[in-house]
């Protein structure tokens, strides 16, 4: 760790500012605060962390940036076989970008939609997963991180744009099906 790292906090990155071997502080701004689970957490209690993805590594997961879109809440665990499905309500913000076989970082792990409720979602904890995240200790009423693929985002600021190719091309549906990228 050196000053200045990103070190995701319950899915929320955060820089460095300080740190021994035994610690590292950090500067929260209202915003994070306001948008965040991080205004409800207790000294001593547990919480997700891992540093900062380096390009030249494998990525065991989706593409997270650390960058909160919204608070859910766990309304259900249950034991199916050996995994723990787990529904997350969800707010707008959110549910917008999701679908059943999509990704979503729930504080901060990379999980896959197992569907998409009106109003939440459903995912699946394999035992390592339950084990070794706050996620498989999580019970009904606590709040979660959430963070939405972040390619959803972009395709959707793309295609609400007045984009144009470099020839002078509207970049709209039409487009992409002309190019092989829509059916």
């Amino acid at each position: 760790m050196k000053l200045g790292d990103s070190i995701a906090v319950d899915g929320v990155c955060l820089t460095v500012v300080e740190f021994s071997s035994e610690q590292f502080t950090a500067d929260v701004m209202p915003e994070t605060m306001d948008k965040t689970t991080l205004r409800y957490l207790r000294a001593g209690q547990k919480v997700n962390l891992e540093r900062a993805l380096r390009l030249q590594d494998r990525l065991g997961g989706h593409l997270m940036l650390g960058h909160v879109d919204g608070v859910g809440q766990v309304v259900e665990q249950t034991r199916v076989d050996i995994a723990v499905v787990t529904r997350i309500k969800a707010p707008d913000e959110v549910m917008r970008y999701v679908l059943p076989k999509g990704s979503i970082a729930i504080d901060g792990i990379s999980l896959t939609i197992v569907d998409v409720l009106s109003d939440g979602i459903i995912v699946s904890l394999i035992p390592h997963t339950a084990k070794l995240t706050t996620l498989g200790f999580k019970r009904p009423g606590d709040y979660v991180n959430l963070e939405a693929d972040v390619i959803g985002k972009y395709v959707e600021r793309l295609m609400k744009a007045d984009n144009q190719t470099n020839d002078g091309q509207t970049l709209g549906w039409d487009f992409l099906r002309e190019h092989g990228y829509v059916i």
